[in-house]
């Protein structure tokens, strides 16, 4: 279930991709690379956003 009427994500998709732009945040300070953080966050996105369009056409 989406935690809003207006997002795909639900609340633990939403703890996890805050957590993981604090880390990507941790890691530019330090001047590391963030590609794969940042395919973690977008990923999830896009998993939440094909599952709320899959459950719409029903």
């Amino acid at each position: 279930m989406p935690a809003t009427n207006h997002d795909a994500l639900t609340w633990g998709e939403i703890a996890r991709v805050v957590a993981i732009g604090a880390q990507i945040q941790r890691r530019r300070a330090r001047g590391k690379g963030t590609a794969r953080l940042e395919k973690q966050a977008d990923d999830i996105v896009a998993k939440a956003e094909a599952r709320e369009k899959a459950r719409k056409r029903k």
